[in-house]
């Protein structure tokens, strides 16, 4: 049978000091696919995307990464020696990378003015895309992003996720990620995975925003407000959540 999956991941379980943090996690990603997951803090998110990506070991299971796989990583958060004053373009040259291709991700995530700005002098929102950038830059198949809206306002938060889908449009990639916007996360992810050490549901988001293990983690109420905000989402919210009204033309 020819293997179709980009990652695929069977029966993966870890612990640390007894304590499992990880246990038969299966689940597979194809071509163009975004899929997200979900859980409360300590459900071991962080955890799987870094036994996805090989930084950490599983106990069990095995991991299949389809040969020549090119992987774009944003982890959650950039560390950077306050002594060590970095450019945006020399931080991103440090994944040796060339000028051109520093450029061309400069212009697909909107801060090309932020070339020669040093990293300590940027707002929490552009340092996300500066990672988003630096993730671009191996033209990956798949990319791999860890809370990409952290350290966001609430006003770029529904920008970069819509960058997020429109790069996954433009360039062909599939998109594994950990979010905890779970009104994003329904209107726009193709598979949901709710995790909590082990997968508690899984599927289309409106299959899990329905699952009794969903609600159980997230609250009915919480499911019934995500619900109201799956609709076909042609409109803008302000920083309320109030629609932004828009005049249409219509013939």
């Amino acid at each position: 049978m020819t293997e179709t999956a980009l990652l695929r991941l069977d029966k993966i379980s870890l612990k640390h000091q007894q304590q499992s943090l990880l246990s038969n996690i299966s689940l597979s990603l194809s071509a163009k696919q975004i899929m997200t997951i979900i859980g409360p803090n300590g459900a071991g998110k962080s955890t799987l995307i870094k036994v996805a990506l090989g930084l950490t070991k599983a106990d069990n299971g095995t991991i299949y990464r389809r040969p020549g796989l090119r992987i774009g990583y944003m982890p959650q958060r950039l560390s950077l020696n306050p002594l060590m004053p970095l450019s945006v373009s020399r931080f991103l040259a440090m994944a040796k990378s060339n000028t051109t291709q520093i450029d061309a991700a400069l212009a697909r995530t909107g801060i090309q003015h932020l070339r020669n700005r040093p990293l300590h002098d940027i707002s929490g929102g552009e340092t996300q895309r500066v990672l988003l950038s630096r993730a671009l830059l191996s033209s990956p198949d798949l990319l791999v992003l860890d809370e990409p809206a952290q350290g966001v306002d609430i006003s770029g938060q529904t920008e970069l996720y819509e960058l997020i889908n429109a790069l996954r449009d433009d360039l062909g990639c599939a998109v594994l990620m950990v979010s905890h916007d779970l009104h994003w996360v329904m209107a726009q992810t193709d598979t949901v995975i709710c995790l909590n050490q082990h997968i508690c549901c899984h599927g289309h988001p409106e299959q899990v925003s329905s699952d009794p293990e969903y609600l159980a983690l997230f609250g009915r109420r919480h499911a019934e407000a995500v619900a109201l905000y799956q609709h076909d989402h042609d409109h803008q919210h302000d920083i309320h959540g109030d629609v932004v009204c828009e005049h249409k033309h219509h013939d």
